[in-house]
């Protein structure tokens, strides 16, 4: 690159343009190169390769008319390239070469070409595929996660996830598992990875510090979308609804949790006011559909757990044990100490600060918390409220300590100072 370096900090047009392709329609433009080539790998790769021309073309040249044509374009030329190199060697390519080798049109808008990332996700989900690497394959090929994120969200080493997803890749092209949405009769086996993938996606945008308003609205707006076209796909299956509607009771919260003169504001303190009725009224809809098929499960109750949260902008209260009795049942479904951290919330509120602090006291013993910091926060307040200064102060440090947001960790500091009862 020739360009002076203005030209190639984050602030510079081409680099906004690129940043705003990779945000919005990365997955739609690796899906359109993956179904082609059905290798998924040498299609990320392309892609990566087109990106990297946009850096150094882009500043120069000018951003064109249409970055996501550009890109695809891009990228079907260097998959059209290595499959020249190879086709001697195997004629599948020569196929390849022909099926890739029309240039889109400049001009033309990514949202007109066939959204294939459905086909990618069932993809990612087919039996010959690793069931622990579903979700995370999805993540990275539709989101464009990189190991290391999939890793944290995972609780995983990012050395191990990396080689995961280097073998589910091979083995989509290896068995030439074909990138097709599901006939409906398979699509109840298939479906629970690709929500997790979604739900996973959504709360990485949601809990992600960095740049809260830029990425973690596209990647929850993103997630929400995916989800949209899950249960369009199958409208009569309860979970894809109970997801969305999940999703959409949280989102409705978004400025009440994040406002605009910043700061961070946990649920229970949040202003009902400031809650984004269309979106809950959107989500009681989709509930009560989901009900209809008397088939409950793990997304059907978190998304009423938000009900019930919800439920406080008419009442002005929180119906606490009713929330103690879906974490009961969530619990049972999950086995996660995340759960069972959020029962033990809800039966202090219920049951006395000592009565939840002796749930976490459980949940401590099985040795899986020392990291997780809203179990921290969590025990802090119970020994606060239990008049436990000496420890409510070492708990209030851990979850300090273990908060990524700073947003978080000065709310956690202020409430670690706040005058508590003798």
């Amino acid at each position: 690159m020739t360009q002076s370096d203005p030209d190639r900090r984050t602030g510079s047009p081409a680099w906004r343009a690129a940043e705003c392709a990779a945000r919005e329609s990365y997955g739609k433009l690796l899906a359109l190169l993956a179904v082609r080539t059905n290798d998924v790998a040498a299609a990320e790769d392309a892609l990566a390769d087109a990106f990297a021309s946009a850096l150094a073309h882009w500043p120069v040249a000018g951003v064109p008319n249409s970055p996501d044509a550009w890109l695809l374009t891009a990228a079907r030329r260097r998959l059209v390239d290595d499959a020249r190199h190879r086709q001697s060697a195997d004629r599948v390519h020569d196929a390849v070469a022909a099926e890739l080798g029309p240039a889109i049109v400049e001009g033309a808008d990514v949202s007109d070409m066939p959204d294939h990332r459905l086909a990618l996700m069932f993809a990612c989900t087919h039996p010959a595929i690793d069931a622990e690497s579903r979700a995370p394959l999805m993540l990275q090929a539709v989101l464009g996660f990189d190991a290391r994120r999939i890793a944290a969200a995972f609780i995983q080493s990012p050395a191990a996830m990396a080689q995961r997803l280097v073998r589910a890749k091979r083995k989509i092209r290896d068995a030439r598992i074909s990138m097709e949405i599901p006939e409906l009769s398979e699509l109840p086996d298939r479906l629970d990875a690709v929500l997790d993938a979604i739900y996973v996606a959504y709360t990485d945008g949601w809990g992600n510090p960095q740049d809260a308003t830029m990425e973690r609205q596209g990647l929850t707006a993103e997630a929400i979308r995916l989800a949209r076209l899950v249960a369009d796909l199958a409208p009569r299956e309860p979970e894809p609804l109970g997801l969305l509607a999940l999703l959409l009771y949280v989102d409705a919260r978004r400025t009440a949790h994040r406002p605009a003169t910043g700061g961070y504001i946990p649920l229970t303190e949040q202003d009902p006011a400031a809650w984004d009725d269309s979106l809950i009224d959107e989500a009681e809809r989709l509930l009560d559909r989901a009900a209809l098929a008397r088939t409950i499960g793990r997304f059907q109750l978190e998304a009423a757990i938000q009900s019930v949260h919800a439920a406080r902008r008419r009442s002005g209260v929180t119906d606490w044990a009713a929330l103690v009795m879906l974490y009961d049942a969530l619990w049972r479904r999950t086995g996660s100490d995340v759960v069972a951290t959020n029962r033990a919330v809800a039966r202090a509120a219920v049951d006395g600060p000592a009565t939840g602090l002796a749930d976490l006291d459980a949940i401590r013993a099985a040795g899986r918390v020392e990291s997780y910091q809203p179990f921290w926060a969590a025990r802090a307040e119970m020994l606060a409220r239990l008049g436990d200064r000496t420890a409510a102060a070492e708990a209030y440090q851990r979850a300090i300590g273990l908060a990524a947001d700073p947003e978080v960790r000065r709310f956690l500091l202020d409430r670690s100072q706040m005058p508590r009862p003798s």
